[in-house]
């Protein structure tokens, strides 16, 4: 048999095998989705999980308040918490460095890769606000001798220095760095470490179960057509294409 045609016959097979899919009505899904019983109690966990490990502590003690639901850490720690991530985001990296000292100085003496990437931060910080001798001097006393011990960490702060090689750095190759996301990664880092210094999950739950109805919800494409969520964010029943 000719290629051509082992083709063809591929692609009718697999024409007749999406043909014969189940189909299953937005009636039969529903009645199986009300036989699933999940308790408030978890659901609510899964809420208060989400506002503390984002720091959203305001309304953690409001949802504590109306629904009886403790978190498993004190609520204080996360306005702490909060404060270093801001100082982070807002460029005052030697205040963040404080403030985790203070909250926890083993966090920083036990993490030398987030500590570095702090520095690093830092020195970003000195380049953007054009202090370039300062900057070179604080790269040369603080950060290489880190970069001598560390493959990694040397080839990091090399790519930080060589910002200082472009007068317009927005069309550098390393311009990225001083992006606003630079910053925010940084600051997520040192959130997750305070949140691991605190026996406390460094992400939320609840993304992690979106993706994992994504991922099954994918799978079951192949096999069964069925009123499937397309809009994570309103949860909506979409019926089947058939």
């Amino acid at each position: 048999m000719s290629p051509f045609w082992i083709v063809i016959r591929q692609l009718a097979e697999i024409e007749a095998m999406a043909l014969s899919k189940k189909v299953i009505t937005r009636e039969e899904w529903e009645k199986k989705l009300n036989d699933v019983k999940i308790r408030k109690e978890d659901m609510n966990k899964l809420v208060m999980n989400f506002l503390v490990t984002e720091g959203y502590v305001d309304a953690a003690e409001k949802f504590r308040m109306e629904s009886g639901t403790e978190p498993d850490i004190d609520l204080a720690t996360i306005t702490d918490r909060m404060a270093v991530k801001k100082a982070v985001q807002c460029g005052n990296v030697e205040d963040a460095i404080e403030k985790v000292n203070d909250l926890n100085p083993e966090i920083l003496d036990t993490n030398p890769q987030l500590f570095f990437h702090l520095q690093q931060q830092r020195l970003i910080e000195l380049i953007r606000n054009g202090k370039v001798e300062e900057a070179l001097e604080f790269a040369q006393e603080e950060l290489a001798p880190r970069g001598e011990e560390n493959q990694s960490f040397l080839e990091e702060l090399e790519r930080t220095v060589a910002l200082l090689a472009f007068e317009d750095v927005s069309n550098c190759p390393v311009g990225d760095l001083l992006d606003i996301s630079q910053r925010l990664k940084t600051a997520s880092e040192v959130n997750a470490a305070i949140l691991t210094s605190q026996s406390h999950e460094k992400d939320p739950k609840l993304p992690s179960l979106l993706k994992m109805l994504v991922w099954a919800q994918n799978q079951l494409d192949e096999k069964a057509a069925y009123p499937r969520i397309n809009n994570l964010s309103t949860a909506t029943l979409e019926d089947p294409a058939v």
